[in-house]
């Protein structure tokens, strides 16, 4: 029985990482495609327009997240929830890495800090996951469902989606990144909760058992492309409207949270861990967390290897609050693009002329 736990556990885990490559090139395809259609002068997204329905881009996109979204639910049959929703933060590096390149969203040393902790953060929780109380059937999935606390779960989760289509989105969409962002990972636990079901259905259903008589898996069935419809749409419209770098690890925070939640109310996964493991996994996660915010909150400042050296220096202490740095006669100037890169973008009018140092 061991032995077939770890190869489920390995498959799992091959899954949910492949997962993570398709979904995090997918976002930038669909970001690709977003901006050719800008371009072109079509109804974005923002505002409503389905003109990304007509570029192969989008497509091609929708179809790397398909891909990874399938992935990502044959690793549901096989592993724990809560093993493999935190390797969603791969996609964040996959998707950071490509949007350095191919979208030319730069990506500094805090970005790159912030990469390596969402690495580190998901080893350690993969290395704490909890393991998640047997369910072998779509009967005792049903069991599960009918529990008390994930129905008040699902009755808020229905409930503060409906607030924030009707109410928040149309005043604060096309502000605050937060509101479409908020509405897909919601959504996102209840589709996870019936991926998770799903899985379990067609495992029966090669196994032999007469699962499509079960009226629990078409209903599943239906919940889920209701929830990723939702998703995809107002995905699409966070994407159109704000930053790739910023949408995709704001997204993955606040969806790996409602997943651990409805995965921790629905099978009871936590109350089976020991000490060690809940710090472990609690640690795990507070580190991802942290590489999604150097990744978001330090992505315009300009800084790298290169230019440390620069900011070492005792006479540059006071150069980021507005002071130019000024060299001393021993020192080599550095250049125009080196101070422009350090200031943010300072002007050419603000550095000194390197002949004139030169000629004193």
């Amino acid at each position: 029985m061991d032995a077939v736990n770890r190869i489920d556990f390995y498959i799992g885990l091959s899954l949910a990482v492949s997962s993570s490559i398709f979904i995090g090139g997918s976002f930038i395809l669909k970001k690709k495609g977003l901006l050719r259609l800008a371009k072109r002068g079509s109804t974005r997204a923002g505002q409503g327009g389905h003109a990304y329905l007509k570029e192969w881009l989008w497509w091609a996109g929708l179809i790397s997240m398909g891909a990874g979204e399938a992935a990502n639910f044959a690793a549901y049959a096989f592993a724990p929830a809560t093993l493999v929703t935190p390797l969603g933060a791969l996609s964040v590096l996959v998707s950071a890495v490509l949007s350095s390149y191919f979208l030319n969203e730069h990506l500094n040393v805090h970005g790159k800090t912030g990469c390596l902790l969402c690495i580190l953060g998901s080893t350690v929780m993969v290395l704490h996951a909890p393991q998640e109380e047997e369910v072998a059937s779509l009967t005792v999935m049903a069991e599960k469902l009918k529990d008390p606390g994930f129905i008040v779960f699902a009755v808020c989760v229905v409930v503060s989606s409906a607030v924030l289509i009707f109410v928040a989105a149309p005043r604060y969409g096309q502000t605050n990144v937060l509101v479409y962002i908020l509405i897909c990972s919601v959504i996102g636990s209840l589709s996870v909760a019936c991926v998770k079901g799903l899985g379990i259905g067609i495992k029966e259903l090669f196994s032999g058992e007469a699962v499509l008589k079960e009226p629990l898996f078409w209903v599943l069935l239906v919940l889920l492309v209701a929830c990723v419809s939702l998703q995809i749409n107002y995905l699409n419209k966070a994407l159109d409207i704000f930053n790739t770098s910023i949408v995709t690890p704001i997204y993955y925070v606040f969806f790996t949270t409602s997943v651990m939640a409805c995965s921790a109310i629905l099978f009871k996964e936590w109350f089976r861990m020991t000490t060690d493991n809940v710090i472990g996994t609690v640690s795990g996660f507070l580190t991802i967390i942290l590489g999604i915010f150097l990744l978001h909150a330090f992505k315009d400042i300009t800084y790298s290897w290169d230019t440390l050296p620069l900011f070492l220096r005792q006479d540059h202490r006071e150069f980021p609050w507005g002071q130019p740095y000024v060299a001393l006669l021993n020192q080599e100037m550095p250049t125009e693009e080196d101070a422009k890169s350090l200031r943010g973008g300072a002007t050419k009018e603000h550095l000194p002329e390197r002949n004139s140092v030169s000629s004193t």
